[in-house]
């Protein structure tokens, strides 16, 4: 199969490290590359640098050199490193856009590094990633061994949540996340579970009136269409694990109502998916981890899962 390629991300972070480590546990299983400036990798890695992916080292991590200018020092982002940091991942996304690798893993970035040192005018990857295929509408995804939820809003205040949710919106969203089930993890019908916004899912209008007025009728409309869509549900009982059994994604209303049961259940195997664009895109489902970094504790099993993740749904779409 075609390589994924990994880029480095936050060079201060645990990106690195985590990188390495999820190579050795991997091995020949799945080929990989690493874009990054390779004086960052711990010291002892045994890499080679490659600039053809069809002629990867036996044995050798193959890295695709960038030269960031200066050291890493872990736990203290250095501004000058934030324009490779973004040129990496856009060197990625190319290789993969023209059918050189199968997929792209990102390691974490640091957001306030990318924008003092870059002037980075995107929110995170999930809307660079987005821009760099064109602006197309992407749906992020979180997914582990026995859940996968998408939140409809992402990274934006909880009071502003009523005012984002938009019936298209929530329409997009079920599309998208329907459309990437079969695609990318072969699922022939995919059943997607919609949650509400409010407690009991609004309690007939009792408790606020968007299930009632905006959640209800799209589930219906869908569900006319064809699709296996179900909702709203009451949140507080949709992630017990006889209510997982009934659905394949749930659909949540925001940032937190997704994240927080799926990082309950596995909080160092989750994995975080761009759903619409339109090649593969994974990442490891946590941050920089500065606090640890550089120091032997980071746990790179997050990063095993997503290259692992981003390898199947390339077999699955055809990309291998």
């Amino acid at each position: 199969m075609k390589p994924v390629v990994l880029s480095c991300g936050e060079p201060a972070g645990i990106g690195p490290e985590i990188a390495c480590a999820a190579w050795k546990a991997i091995g020949a299983d799945i080929p990989l590359v690493w874009i990054g400036d390779p004086a960052h990798l711990p010291a002892g890695t045994d890499w080679q640098p490659v600039a053809d992916l069809n002629a990867l080292p036996a044995g050798k991590l193959a890295v695709i050199p960038r030269d960031f200018g200066s050291p890493r020092q872990p736990g203290k982002p250095d501004p000058r490193h934030a324009q490779p940091v973004i040129d990496a991942i856009a060197h990625g996304v190319d290789l993969v856009m023209s059918g050189q690798a199968s997929a792209i893993c990102t390691a974490p970035i640091h957001k306030a590094a990318l924008i003092e040192g870059a002037g980075f005018a995107y929110p995170g990857h999930t809307e660079y990633l987005s821009a760099l295929a064109g602006g197309v509408p992407v749906v992020m995804m979180l997914a582990c061994d026995v859940l996968r939820v998408v939140p409809a809003t992402i990274h934006i205040p909880l009071s502003a949540v009523p005012q984002q949710l938009t019936a298209s919106l929530l329409t997009d969203t079920a599309l998208i996340t329907h459309a990437a089930l079969r695609r990318d993890f072969g699922i022939a019908n995919p059943k997607i579970a919609v949650a509400g916004l409010n407690p009991h899912a609004g309690e007939d209008g009792q408790m606020g009136n968007e299930e009632i007025e905006m959640i209800r009728p799209v589930v219906n409309a869908l569900r006319d269409k064809g699709m296996a869509i179900s909702g709203p549900h009451s949140a507080d009982t949709m992630f017990h694990p006889a209510a997982r059994e009934t659905y394949d994604a749930a659909l949540c209303m925001y940032h937190d109502q997704a994240l927080i049961p799926i990082k309950t259940l596995d909080f160092s195997g989750g994995v975080n998916v761009t759903l619409g664009l339109p090649f593969i895109r994974t990442s490891p489902d946590h941050g920089t981890a500065f606090d640890i970094a550089g120091t032997g504790q980071a746990d790179p099993a997050s990063m095993i899962a997503a290259i692992r993740m981003a390898a199947d749904m390339a077999s699955k779409r055809g990309a291998s």
